[in-house]
């Protein structure tokens, strides 16, 4: 009897206990952590810190690593446990278990990789060789990676690391610093991405436009991305005219006198393979390098259904860049590894043994992705997309003609704090439209436009942009030095720009205001040259 009333209470108690944990139980389901500072200003400082630290210390890891920690301190209430569950779950753990982070990872090594054979083989000193005989200026070498960037628009990440490999040893020989090549280089990746109709930039945009037809809003807006095209402008311009400015002249003066690096280190040095085969021809870093282009293409093409039926501009549209560059990366090695054996210039073994150098020599711009990447996640943890997206909601209203300026100058403060173009304009861009559609077209296709500038101008001025470390990464220059030669040279054009979309925002035709564009950064260079003289002769 007593057992049967003990059995009966358990069974009474566990009920009881039952319902009052349910409610709880639903309401602790149903309630999301939202930190204290979530969607306030405090959202972009960790950011902040991270870049100003870069800045004055010249060390990108410590910085990015302070900014990461001050976003977990935030974000946990400045609770230590929570703080550092939130750097390694909600950041690092997080970031290197996202499959697009991971396939840029994969296509950054098996660029190293190539690289290191192409090194092994010869072919970048046979490259050297020839273009010894055939670019014999500074300028020339200069045009000719300006072109080769141009050239190469379907992504920015290939476009910063193959330019680089390719085009090193012809800067190196013709006294071009490794600081002006990098800005080249990145002056040639997301701005030219941004403006070319097939790209996985133009793919990215185009999902962002809400109600509308995004690769048709997408082709109208090139003409009002006066910072893409005025950046292109502008590199030409001062490459034609010889001058530099800014702490690029200090850079440019030393490597004609010698040294192309300026400061003591010398990146990625020890990650590099001296060549070995006095076989090697031009083809053998020109043809590897072609097959890269065509199947890093294909592999786009491929995530994106064209070999389902989808047409080239569809395809291109809804691809993975991320799956898509690291499929065809990685057939371009075989076929490269399968090349080189061929011509009896590299064994199996000696293929092989690029391996381990090509991931070394990436191992500096992993680190450097992988914090940022970790930044940005702690940012966008704290609501910083909300918070920009109520400003820009609030003010839109007001200031009509004015807006493009302002959204550019938005997108230019987001991005430079979050590292991030795509994320930017993939805030600013469904706001844009929310205002603007049914009531003003050319506003909306001149403030899209904006947002895709500010964010590409924002992005460019970065340290903790992706594209910036890619650049410098392709380049081989120290990051830090990469990001403020580069600085004053963008806050040129931006400023330009800035004027430029104040003057479209009243004119409202662009076949007017584009060419004032162009004009007043002519002026301005004019101006700047005036003042810091040409270069000297090589």
């Amino acid at each position: 009897m007593n057992k049967e009333k003990h059995s009966r209470r358990r069974i009474i108690a566990a009920a009881a206990l039952a319902v009052i944990c349910c409610p709880v139980m639903v309401f602790a389901a149903e309630q999301e952590y939202v930190p204290d500072m979530y969607a306030t200003f405090w959202s972009l400082i960790p950011p902040l810190v991270a870049i100003v630290l870069a800045l004055i210390t010249k060390e990108v890891y410590s910085s990015l690593f302070i900014g990461i920690v001050i976003g977990a301190l935030f974000y946990s209430g400045f609770s230590f446990e929570g703080t550092v569950n939130h750097v390694l779950s909600g950041g690092v753990i997080s970031v290197l278990s996202d499959t697009y982070n991971v396939g840029i990872i994969v296509f950054l090594v098996i660029l190293g990789i190539m690289v290191c054979l192409m090194n092994q083989t010869g072919g970048s000193a046979a490259f050297g060789r020839w273009a010894k005989a055939h670019i014999k200026s500074r300028v020339g070498a200069q045009l000719a990676t300006i072109l080769l960037g141009i050239m190469i628009f379907v992504d920015d990440y290939f476009n910063c690391l193959t330019v680089g490999s390719v085009m090193r040893p012809v800067t190196d020989e013709n006294k071009v610093s490794r600081a002006k090549l990098s800005y080249l280089i990145d002056a040639t990746a997301a701005p030219v991405c941004i403006i070319a109709p097939i790209s996985s930039w133009a793919a990215a945009v185009t999902g962002f436009v809400p109600g509308e037809d995004g690769f048709s809003v997408f082709v109208r807006a090139i003409p009002y991305n006066f910072y893409a095209l005025l950046t292109i402008f502008m590199i030409v311009a001062i490459t034609v005219m010889r001058f530099d400015y800014g702490p690029m002249r200090l850079h440019e003066e030393n490597a004609i006198k010698g040294d192309i690096y300026t400061t003591p280190d010398r990146p990625y040095a020890d990650a590099e393979i001296e060549d070995v085969n006095e076989n090697g021809r031009v083809t053998d870093l020109v043809l590897p390098v072609i097959i890269l282009i065509v199947f890093c293409a294909g592999g786009m093409l491929y995530t994106g259904g064209f070999f389902s039926g989808a047409s080239v501009v569809e395809a291109f549209s809804q691809s993975d860049a991320a799956a898509g560059l690291s499929i065809g990366s990685l057939l371009a090695l075989i076929i490269t590894v399968i090349f080189y054996m061929a011509r009896r210039l590299l064994s199996f073994k000696e293929c092989m043994a690029c391996v381990p150098e090509g991931f070394k020599a990436m191992v500096p711009a992993i680190l450097i992705l992988t914090f940022a990447w970790t930044l940005k996640a702690m940012t966008d943890s704290l609501g910083a997309a909300d918070f920009v997206g109520d400003f820009m909601s609030t003010s839109a209203s007001s200031l009509m003609s004015f807006l493009p300026a302002i959204i550019f100058l938005v997108g230019c403060c987001l991005a430079f704090a979050t590292g991030t173009s795509w994320g930017t304009f993939g805030i600013l861009i469904p706001i844009v439209v929310s205002v603007f559609a049914g009531a003003d077209d050319t506003m909306m296709i001149m403030s899209i436009s904006a947002a895709m500038a500010g964010a590409v101008c924002g992005d460019h001025c970065s340290p903790i942009s992706d594209t910036t470390i890619m650049a410098s990464a392709g380049a081989q220059c120290n990051h830090i030095n990469h990001v403020n030669t580069q600085l004053p040279y963008a806050i040129t054009v931006a400023a330009v720009s800035f004027v430029s979309y104040i003057i479209a925002g009243f004119i409202k035709i662009i076949w007017i205001a584009l060419p004032i564009a162009v004009v007043l950064m002519f002026l301005t260079l004019l101006v700047i040259r005036k003042k810091y003289g040409r270069e000297s002769e090589v």
